[in-house]
């Protein structure tokens, strides 16, 4: 019966977990879709209004408010995702203690029962003449005693490692809600960044990231691009590189090294490291032929052969 119950549970966690997310997943998509399809043009249209319609369709997918109602739903699915398996956890531990004492409870009345057909047989030998029916008792005491302790030392046994597993388990838990703590904190900074003006601000964002994951390469690579903005390509490259050595294959981190590269003189330093970046993503040729750190490099045939489209479709 325990095992099957803990079997139901897990079934109905995980039940309860993809019916949560398909229902984001779904929202996320319609707000991706909808958009698009709103302002389709018709087939009747000019070619003046499919350049109007591709124009209106650059903007922004999704609105910030968007985005902090789809941040707030997977708090909430992990909130939830964590009472489910708390509860699963509590549940699971009461059945097997439930368990435990009837087992105990068998164990007492099966060497009650025993006993009591010893004592009646030992009864009917006294009246031959075999024993006495005290030395049979106190024999049949002895071992009853010693199994029961054998029993109750067991049952303390597996007492202590369901206990040791709940300690572990309220680790793991509290463990993972300081992981979600400090998720969503650093979500909000990143949001915080996205929304300022000002370069400098978004560099005291950038480090209030950083000082929460050291390790973020992406709050490197982005602290780089403010930094460049402020004309600083030496305080970039360092950034860069920092990045660099705990991602090596981050395409953003490798553009901005090359844009620092650029600006600092050293244009054959910055075309091999956008080489390495269009490599990884084909998305930042585009980037390199408005970009204006790369104005010193616009003639330069190797520069115009790596920004050159690929084929004609």
């Amino acid at each position: 019966m325990l095992y099957s119950i803990a079997g139901y549970f897990p079934s109905f966690v995980t039940f309860r977990v993809l019916t949560s997310t398909l229902s984001v997943i779904s929202l996320l998509c319609l707000l991706m879709v909808a958009p698009a399809q709103a302002g389709q043009p018709k087939e009747s249209a000019t070619a003046k209004d499919v350049e109007k319609w591709i124009d209106q369709s650059k903007g922004p997918m999704y609105t910030p408010f968007v985005e902090s109602y789809l941040l707030q739903e997977t708090k909430d699915l992990r909130r939830e995702m964590m009472s489910t398996k708390a509860e699963l956890i509590e549940k699971v531990v009461e059945k097997e203690l439930s368990v435990a004492d009837k087992t105990m409870s068998y164990a007492t009345d099966t060497v009650t029962y025993f006993f009591y057909l010893i004592a009646a047989a030992s009864s009917v030998l006294v009246v031959i003449g075999w024993n006495s029916v005290r030395d049979m008792q106190n024999k049949l005491e002895k071992h009853a005693e010693g199994r029961v302790n054998e029993l109750i030392g067991v049952y303390e046994e597996r007492l202590d490692a369901i206990e040791e597993q709940m300690r572990q388990k309220s680790d793991i838990i509290q463990k993972n809600q300081k992981e979600i703590e400090l998720t969503n904190e650093v979500h909000s900074l990143w949001l915080s960044a996205s929304q300022e003006t000002s370069h400098q601000n978004k560099i005291n964002a950038y480090d209030s990231i950083l000082n929460l994951r050291p390790d973020d390469v992406e709050a490197l690579s982005y602290k780089a691009d403010a930094v460049l903005e402020m004309n600083e390509p030496l305080w970039a490259i360092s950034l860069c590189e920092r990045a660099l050595q705990l991602a090596p294959d981050n395409g953003h981190a490798l553009y901005q090294l090359a844009c620092a590269y650029a600006e600092t003189g050293r244009p054959e330093d910055a075309v091999t490291t956008l080489e390495k970046a269009t490599s990884i993503s084909a998305a930042y040729k585009d980037d390199a032929s408005v970009d204006p750190s790369f104005n010193p490099l616009r003639e330069m045939e190797s520069f115009q052969a790596l920004i050159a489209a690929d084929d004609l479709s």
